[in-house]
């Protein structure tokens, strides 16, 4: 009520008292199979909850998610199976796994569901996320997926702007590259959310270079080369030139040079393993900065 949250973020467990709050958000929004199957809503509320299970059945490589499931699909009642099986779920991905299926399949139904219109989609990926900080869980739903959060100002101020700014179509590959980086990095594959920080850094640049018809060798040039036509172009204003080339210097060496340096090139015998404090660091960066460059775009005249 006072707008604390903890400081430090856990992302091993989902606390039953969470996990009971979530569900009770899919019982508000999507709701229960049980009766009335000859309503309308009831029959689509249906319809999406068996894709969901289908979804998830397929995505953990099972044949059912219960012990005990009836073979007659007319007795299954999709949303407690798939409460029952979250619920009684240890591994963090599974778990979060089935939130983030949940979330994106009731953000669908609300569109399909005109005739109730009851569902605000965005009041409740807030509640989710509400309770996600409330609980220290360190995750968060963004833009249709579950990301995790390490540190609440930092994803505040530059991660979700970020997001935001991405969302615009014309940022589409940009976009899909700095999620597919949180994704690698939720997992532990750090050497993967390295490539493709630099990937969304270095599209960023692209587009906005490509939308004002900026030459460049589209094949060739690097992020420095792609830094240094942004500034050539006045990309910066030209009277903050020399302040910024400090800023060329730390972005060239801040997201490319550690991807290039861990994870970019062959690591011959050597088992070369990426530190989770620079691939955090390097996320952050990739955000502020694409930030920045979307936000100096918007203000050319």
């Amino acid at each position: 009520m006072r707008g604390e949250y903890p400081d430090v973020y856990q992302y091993e467990d989902i606390p039953e008292q969470l996990k009971n709050k979530i569900v009770n958000i899919w019982r508000e929004t999507i709701g229960i199979d049980r009766v009335a199957y000859s309503q309308r809503t009831t029959k689509l509320n249906r319809e999406y909850l068996k894709s969901c299970y289908i979804a998830l059945c397929k995505g953990f490589g099972v044949l059912n998610l219960g012990a005990n499931i009836s073979n007659d699909e007319y007795d299954i009642i999709y949303l407690d199976v798939i409460t029952e099986h979250f619920l009684y779920q240890t591994n963090i991905d599974e778990m979060l796994s089935v939130i983030e299926l949940m979330t994106q399949y009731t953000e669908n139904f609300s569109k399909e569901d005109s005739e109730v219109g009851k569902i605000d989609i965005n009041k409740v990926v807030n509640e989710l996320n509400q309770h996600f900080r409330e609980h220290g869980v360190g995750y968060q739903y963004e833009n249709g997926q579950i990301i995790r959060v390490d540190s609440e100002f930092i994803h505040t101020e530059a991660v979700k702007p970020a997001l935001q700014l991405l969302s615009n179509p014309m940022y589409k590959g940009a976009q899909e590259e700095f999620l597919k980086a949180h994704e690698h990095y939720r997992h532990g594959r750090y050497d993967s959310a390295l490539t493709d920080c630099l990937k969304a850094f270095e599209s960023t640049m692209k587009i906005i270079l490509d939308k004002h018809g900026w030459e460049y060798d589209k094949n060739r040039d690097t992020a420095s080369k792609l830094i240094n036509c942004c500034i050539r172009n006045e990309l910066i204003p030209k009277f903050w030139t020399d302040h910024f080339t400090s800023l060329n210097n730390m972005l060239t060496s801040s997201i490319p040079t550690p991807r290039n340096k861990l994870s970019g090139h062959g690591k011959g015998n050597d088992d070369i393993e990426v530190p989770e404090h620079i691939i955090q660091y390097v996320l952050h960066m990739t955000a502020s900065t694409i930030v920045f460059l979307i936000k100096a775009d918007e203000s050319l005249k």
